[in-house]
């Protein structure tokens, strides 16, 4: 999914609307959205709860937090504040106080981040062929609800066999065990499974450590890591056949 330009679309829509109720700089108030978040996130009490399982701030800012794990209870009852304050703070940050529109800035980025859903346009056909010959297997870090949401609404959960969310595990990716989780539910060791994500250090070095294969979709073009020679890495998952082939029979 293309997670991070849809943030950054949503944080601007939500900006240019603060617009037309005061004299703003847009673009300052959307990276002061951003960096705000990012601080309250960081101080809350569920802090290391969200880092164990891979919840981000800007997740937090349009997660509903539906659960009862005592930490998600606690996201859900904060988290009508925390998009108040992040907009509030920011609105404060061009010395405008106005908290009433900061809680309508909260409502509508969560509403404008729901509207940006979209998928990298070689991923529908890629998961389709791969699911000929392979069985499938969905290994992603958040809350359990937004993630599931996320997926339904991108409308590739057909191709899945397997789900696994870290939230509902307890702890996200690197962690060598929610590899392994994953890999009992598809009932195959490491030595008949490839990873394929594109964190290096999240999904591919997670994956390596728990005895996976790992391919790299590296579609920014960052610089190979030094000493990785034997990166496998891909541009786009359009390559993804030929590397497949390039691996041991089996997988």
């Amino acid at each position: 999914m293309l997670e991070e330009p849809a943030a950054v679309a949503a944080f601007d829509a939500t900006a240019r609307f603060a617009a037309t109720c005061h004299d703003v700089d847009v673009a300052s108030l959307a990276r002061a959205a951003r960096s705000r978040a990012r601080e309250l996130w960081y101080a809350s009490p569920t802090h290391s709860y969200c880092q164990r399982v891979g919840i981000s701030s800007w997740e937090g800012l349009w997660c509903r937090f539906q659960g009862e794990h005592p930490s998600v209870r606690s996201l859900r009852r904060w988290s009508r504040t925390y998009r108040r304050e992040a907009w509030r703070l920011a609105l404060c940050d061009q010395r405008i106080d106005d908290t009433e529109l900061a809680v309508q800035l909260g409502e509508l980025f969560a509403s404008e981040r729901r509207a940006h859903q979209e998928v990298f346009a070689d991923v529908p056909l890629a998961l389709g062929d791969l699911a000929q010959s392979h069985t499938l297997a969905l290994l992603t870090n958040g809350a359990s609800c937004l993630q599931r949401e996320k997926l339904a609404a991108s409308g590739l959960g057909e191709y899945f066999q397997v789900v696994v969310v870290s939230a509902e595990f307890g702890v996200g990716k690197p962690d060598a065990s929610i590899f392994g989780h994953a890999l009992s539910l598809l009932g195959c060791d490491g030595a008949h499974a490839v990873m394929i994500g594109d964190s290096l250090r999240r999904d591919i070095d997670g994956a390596l450590a728990a005895g996976l294969s790992g391919i790299w979709v590296n579609r920014p073009g960052d610089p190979r890591p030094a000493g990785r020679a034997n990166l496998l890495e891909i541009s786009s998952l359009s390559e993804l056949a030929a590397v497949l082939s390039r691996l041991p029979s089996g997988l």
